[in-house]
């Protein structure tokens, strides 16, 4: 074959491979297209067998829980406590409201001048309504309101439920004081907090010190309240401690610090009227 042949053949070849490769490089981009137009409108999603509210909450009782965080004028601090003790005595003692305050407290180490109370709505959602519907027509609540804002700065509030393996919070006697550890967690990861807690919670068991664990439902979503019980500051430091000497509580701080964004510690007292002392 004369050499003008044997470059006119190895050029042919180049040709077709040239145009071969944009034919198949055009269907690949073709496909890639329609590949890409397609996930704007179809999303494969590992489905989830319940909302996670049902999964990581007691099946056993339909208890709602609402968490008040009032700033208090810090001259009215103690005319506040007062005011918030007669009327919780009222409620607890008047059977068409089914609600109870669980706890209140003044914070101690956190925010100043605050108070906390913590309430319980045994039915859930329809008991809350029907609580609202008929304070909105209770002329004496009405007036404690009134008297109630002079005294506040500021106030907020959440919607909470219990996890379902954590310690019912029921009355107990003191002199005790409580923490309240607030975890704020990243979007998404509640189910697998649950799971690890499910298991670190036994590690925390052996003072009594395990109050309630709850997380959020409406206001500030992904927050999780761990409620806990000490004698005293050294009671705290003590059984913090031993709990780092059991073998697998490390392993689960480990895995549950990643999924948490901000958190943040309160200490707190009990006011005269809480059946948490």
């Amino acid at each position: 074959m004369s050499k003008t042949c044997s470059v006119w053949t190895k050029g042919s070849q180049l040709c077709r491979y040239s145009v071969n490769l944009h034919q198949n490089t055009r269907r690949f981009s073709e496909s890639s297209d329609k590949g890409w137009f397609r996930s704007l409108f179809v999303h494969k999603v590992d489905a989830r067998k319940d909302a996670h509210s049902n999964l990581l909450s007691k099946k056993e009782t339909s208890n709602l829980y609402k968490i008040q965080f009032h700033n208090v004028k810090p001259e009215c601090l103690e005319a506040y406590n007062s005011l918030e003790a007669e009327v919780q005595k009222w409620l607890h003692e008047d059977r068409d409201y089914p609600c109870e305050v669980v706890g209140s407290w003044n914070t101690w180490y956190g925010e100043q001048d605050q108070a906390v109370h913590l309430w319980r709505y045994t039915g859930g959602y329809p008991a809350l309504t029907e609580c609202l519907h008929k304070l909105k027509t209770n002329k004496e609540y009405l007036e404690f309101r009134k008297e109630r804002a002079k005294m506040l700065i500021s106030r907020r509030n959440q919607l909470l439920l219990e996890f379902s393996f954590w310690n019912e919070p029921h009355p107990r006697q003191g002199p005790n004081i409580y923490e309240m550890r607030t975890y704020y967690l990243k979007p998404g990861t509640m189910i697998e907090w649950g799971n690890h807690w499910a298991r670190a919670i036994k590690y925390r068991q052996d003072n009594n010190e395990a109050v309630g664990g709850f997380f959020s439902q409406i206001g500030d979503l992904y927050v999780v309240h761990h409620l806990w019980a000490y004698e005293s500051l050294q009671s705290r430091e003590e059984t913090r401690n031993c709990a780092w000497l059991k073998e697998g509580w490390d392993v689960n701080v480990y895995y549950t610090v990643p999924l948490i964004r901000s958190m943040e510690s309160r200490i707190m007292i009990p006011t005269m009227s809480s059946p948490l002392q």
